[in-house]
């Protein structure tokens, strides 16, 4: 498998993701301003389970690009911050599309 295969899922699951934080933080206002418990019970765990999933394609995109540790941990940590996740897609494509020109 190589980097530009590992690209395409580590995009899909950033934007997914991101849309799923959205989507969190939407239903924790619906929860704690509005006493609607209901969207946090059900989103909660599918993000949750989405964002294991976009680890592995982070890691799995790093390991690929030889990114340093300390890059590669701030993606891996993009999908928790609301909105962070499409910026870093966009920084990560720029690079790897950049490495794959080089090489």
């Amino acid at each position: 498998m190589t980097v530009q295969s590992a690209l395409k899922p580590f995009r899909v699951l950033a934007y997914i993701v991101g849309v799923m934080l959205l989507l969190l933080v939407a239903g924790m206002v619906l929860k704690y301003a509005f006493a609607v418990p209901g969207p946090v019970s059900i989103i909660s765990p599918i993000h949750g389970f989405l964002y294991a999933v976009y680890l592995l394609a982070a890691l799995n995109l790093g390991l690929k690009a030889r990114w340093t540790w300390p890059y590669t941990l701030g993606v891996l940590l993009a999908g928790t911050i609301p909105l962070l996740s499409f910026v870093i897609e966009r920084k990560v494509t720029r690079r790897v599309q950049g490495q794959v020109a080089a090489a």
